[in-house]
Parts: C-alpha cells; structure tokens; sequence
C-alpha cells in the first residue's frame, strides 16, 4: 500500500483536572426497552438499576435515559402531561432517587432526557390555556386562522407541517382558535415569546437538579421558536416548497423548506440561558459540573452554534449528527475523514467533540451500514478524540426488529399508513434489550413485551457474548477501557487516509494506531510508511469479530493485513 499524506493533526483540549463528562463515554437507554422489573412487558427505573453494574462494567461515565416524567404515552414520553412527576408504568420518585443513588455509588451520573419545545394537551398548562385562563392563556401559539363559509370550516393560519405529516395547526373548539404543534396534534408547542413559560421551564430544570442529576439531554431544540407575526400584514407567512422534487407530497414535513419554524436566533440564546442555570447550580454546590446535551437535526454551522457564541457558553455536547446523518452503508474512508475533518475544524477551542451513530430515532447501526461494519463503527466512536455515545444494544450488535403494521405503535409509523410505515417507524430501533437466552431474553417475565423481542435473541444477547472467546461486547468493553489511557484522554490525533482506509494515530506516552477498511476486500497497510516515528513492530489491542488478528498478537508495523469491513487497533511495542 502506498504512503498516505497526513491530512490533519489536532490536539485534544486539556485540563489540569479530568471532569467526570470530559471525553466522557455516555450510553442512551431508552427507558420501556431497557429491564422490566415487574413482568408488565415495559421496562422501568427498578429494572434499570438492577443494570448499572453492567453500565459500570462496560465503561460508561454517564447515562441519559429517555424521558420518564408523566404522560399519556402517545409519543412515550415524549409528550409530557408532568414535569415534576414520574410516569407510573416507570415508578415512584422514590424509584427515581434509588436510581440516582445507586448510580452515583458506582460513579455513574444520571442525565434526563428534558423534553422543553411542547408539553402533551393533557398538560394542565395547555387545558387552562384552552380555557384562557391567566396566567397560562399564551403559554401556547395560539391563531385564528381563516373560515370557509362555503366548507364550514376553519382553515389554517399558513401551510406549516408538522414532523409527523400534515398540517401544524389544530383547530380547538373550547377555544375557538388553533393550536401549533411541530409534532403529534397532542403535542401543543409552548410558546417562548412568553416571560413567564421561560421561568417556568427554568424552575423544571433546577428541581431535577436538586434531586441530584448529572445534567439533561435537550430534546428538539430547533423547534423552540417560530417566525413572529409580520407587523405589516398581521399574519404568519407561509414556508416555502422545498427546492429540487425529493419530497413531492404536500402532506410530508420534508416538502417545505423550515425557514420560518426552525432554527431561529433567540433559540441559540436559551439554550446559552439553561447553560447559565446549570453552571451557577454547579458552582454553587461545588462538586461537579452538571451538563447539557443538546439534539438538533440541523446544518453543521448550527450544531456548532450551540456550544457558545465566544461569549456565553451553551452546550456541552451538541450531538454531532452531520457524521450520523450524511453517511450509510456505502460511506466511503474518505466520506467519514471528512466528517471527521469537518468537526474537528469548525468547533471552537476548549470544548470537545462528540461521536454518535445511534439512538432511538433512527435505524441501528447495523441495518444503515450493515452487521459486517458494527465493530468498526464502535472502533471509530469509541477512539476519536471527544466524546462517545453508544445507543443501549449497540455494544453488542443488536438489529432492527420486524414490526407488523398491527403492532406498530410508533405515532410516526401509524401516521405513515400500512404502506409508508416500515420507512418511518420507529419501533424496530427500539425492541427490548437482549441480556440473555431466557423467556423474552432475560428483559421481561412477561408473555408479551411493548415491542416484540429481536428473534434469534438466544443466540445475540449479553450474556452470550460475555462468554465467547470473541464478541461485539469484548471489543467495545476492550475499546472502552483503553480510552482511559492518556493517549485517548489527552493525546494527539493525526489522521490518514487512501485506498478507502482510513488510519489514525493517538499518541501521549503511548502511540496508538487505528486501521479502519471500508473495502469489502483485506488490505494490508504499511503504517510505518505512515507514522515514521512508530516502531518496527506492533501488538494488537483489539479487532472485529471477524478479523484473524487476536489481541496480543505482535506484528510487523509495515504489513498489518486487516480484512474488509475490519477495523483493528495497535500499539507500538
């Protein structure tokens, strides 16, 4: 193989003190899916901590839970009726602070999934906004719309669409006005042109974190804020079609282009506020600093605003989704070097990058790049330079899950009708975990989970792989473990790329090389050509499942032969 060039080196920001979220490794679990404890078929917070060890054990520094408070659960939470409450199916407060305590026992911090653009209509806040009654009356967005003699209906205000299809608008009868909703029609937005729906949710964060959290993931953050009304025609404009014929139907969110509804300046500032409120909480503690993780599908300009604006300091992690969202299964090397590159370079100094591929809104890692990469993803998200993000399952290679139309339950899915639903549910992403061989793989007593449990669960689950010689489990908690090393906390990043492999080294007192071939073929790389410095011969840390490298192995530096779709891990000896 012939000489790569260096495209880029980088250093890792450092500190005189590792926080405990700095190059943090946090794993999602999405609550219903995780460990049931009561045999009802839905998973809850006894059943999660029942699981910390196994947390600890795989080397994760933080956890986010997806939402938990109180609900209706037509979008599982995602549609909170009760910020200060839990939802029963999950528990008890009590439940809630046995989680916490048993977390921080094990140096595991808890951070809530915060879900602050809309509450459900079920929310006291919206039936008393409804009802005009003071001093929620504008807590919402409320409009009048248009009315159609001929029809006898009212119409719309504009042509907005929400994320889940149709019309953003809902016409209230009790009020005589309609209602937005960037989501489900049971999913009003909050309205944060209003002082007081700010403090409201202000004091929703602080509570939380005087129950002892380690921070919170802020759900849909480009949504927060709309367009005001035009002072000259009174009304809200319409969003342009989208450009090009990709999304044709007028029903699909993704025909109109979300000028006017996402994205706004004064978002960026809110989030820098709610960055405010956990730093002065945390300063005035005095222990440790409590987070903010931030998720927004947007431009990678944006995702970079949201850190700060070299003024006011924002996110600690705005989810770096250009990475998770722009590749698939036929990305090449030198598609994710980009990516790569492309973070690296556009975020600003003394913060850190972040890496993830999965979580519960989208296919798994191994149904969008196929099972044969799932290792050498996890190698690539677990050595980067920054923080890692695993979604519950994929530490062992989980597949999507066939879901019929019938059991769908996905909002998103059901919405979609039976012919569309399989391109946008999201139930297959979200089956129960699979711990072990037993009844509904060791996560339920139940006869029926929410979601049915992945099929060949007795042969792919935890304990399984815990057993085997060699396993996705035995790589990842590999991986996980050398990140503790100086050369992955704190050490420098150089990076190469031909022949669609991509390599890369982490040096501080120990140079680390990573190979990482996203040809279906082997290659054979001659790292010494790349890094003169390394020695004449290294020792394999770790590899894929299906690669003939075993950890320990010594080999020569200028002929590591790697198979395709492979990534392996060395160190110089």
């Amino acid at each position: 193989m012939q000489a790569l060039i260096i495209l880029a080196t980088f250093l890792v920001a450092l500190t005189s003190a590792r926080e405990w979220w700095e190059n943090g490794n946090f794993y999602q679990i999405y609550p219903r899916s995780f460990m049931d404890s009561n045999g009802d078929g839905i998973g809850d917070l006894r059943g999660i901590t029942t699981k910390l060890r196994y947390l600890k054990k795989i080397g994760m520094d933080g956890a986010w839970i997806s939402p938990i408070f109180q609900s209706p659960m037509e979008d599982f939470g995602y549609d909170c009726s009760d910020y200060y409450a839990i939802q029963p199916e999950f528990g008890t407060i009590d439940d809630f602070q046995a989680l916490l305590d048993k977390a921080n026992e094990l140096g595991i911090k808890i951070i809530l999934d915060f879900v602050p653009n809309h509450t459900s209509n079920k929310h006291n806040w919206f039936k008393m906004s409804e009802q005009r009654i003071d001093p929620y009356t504008d807590f919402y967005i409320w409009e009048n719309g248009t009315y159609d003699e001929a029809s006898g209906k009212h119409l719309p205000p504009n042509n907005w669409i929400c994320s889940f299809r149709y019309s953003a608008w809902e016409w209230s009868d009790k009020r005589q006005q309609f209602y937005l909703h960037q989501f489900g029609v049971f999913q009003p937005d909050l309205n944060y042109r209003n002082p007081a729906v700010h403090q409201a949710m202000a004091d929703v964060v602080r509570f939380w974190l005087n129950k002892g959290v380690g921070g919170f993931r802020i759900d849909a953050v480009p949504f927060m804020y709309e367009v005001s009304r035009d002072p000259t025609t009174g009304k809200i404009p319409d969003e342009p079609v989208a450009e090009g014929n990709a999304c044709p139907d007028p029903d699909d969110w993704c025909h109109l282009k979300h000028i006017h509804t996402q994205d706004r300046n004064e978002t960026f500032e809110l989030v820098y506020d709610w960055r405010d409120i956990v730093d002065k909480f945390s300063k005035d503690k005095g222990d440790y600093q409590r987070i903010l993780m931030t998720e927004a599908y947007t431009s990678l300009d944006n995702i970079i605003r949201y850190y700060g604006n070299g003024v006011r300091n924002g996110s600690h992690v705005p989810f770096n989704f250009e990475m998770f969202s722009n590749s698939n299964n036929k990305s090449t090397a030198q598609d994710f070097s980009n990516f790569i590159d492309s973070w690296l370079e556009r975020m600003p100094k003394d913060v850190y990058a972040n890496w993830v591929l999965g979580n519960h809104d989208n296919n798994r890692i191994s149904a969008r790049y196929g099972t044969a990469k799932i290792d050498m993803l996890n190698i690539l998200v677990q050595t980067l330079p920054g923080h890692a993000v695993t979604y519950y399952g994929d530490e062992i290679g989980m597949k999507n899950v066939y879901v019929s139309y019938e059991e769908t339950v996905d909002p998103q899915g059901i919405n979609a009708g039976p012919d569309r639903y399989r391109q946008l549910s999201r139930d297959p992403e979200r089956s129960p975990m699979q711990w072990d061989w037993t009844h509904q793989s060791g996560f339920s007593t139940a006869n029926k989970t929410w979601l049915p449990v992945y099929e060949n669960y007795k042969n792919e689950n935890v304990f399984s792989q815990l057993l085997a010689k060699k396993s996705h489990l035995k790589v990842f908690m590999t991986l996980t473990e050398i990140r503790k090393n100086a050369s992955f906390q704190k050490g420098s990043f150089e990076k190469s790329v031909a022949d669609n492999v991509l390599v890369y080294k982490r040096e501080q007192d120990e140079a680390y090389v990573v190979i990482l071939n996203f040809n279906d073929e082997p290659k054979t790389v001659n790292i010494k050509e790349i890094f003169p410095a390394i020695s004449n011969q290294v020792k394999v840390v770790t590899s894929s499942v299906q690669s003939e490298q075993r950890e320990g192995n010594v080999i020569n530096s200028d002929a590591v032969f790697v198979e395709g779709n492979v990534g392996i891990v060395v160190v110089g000896v």
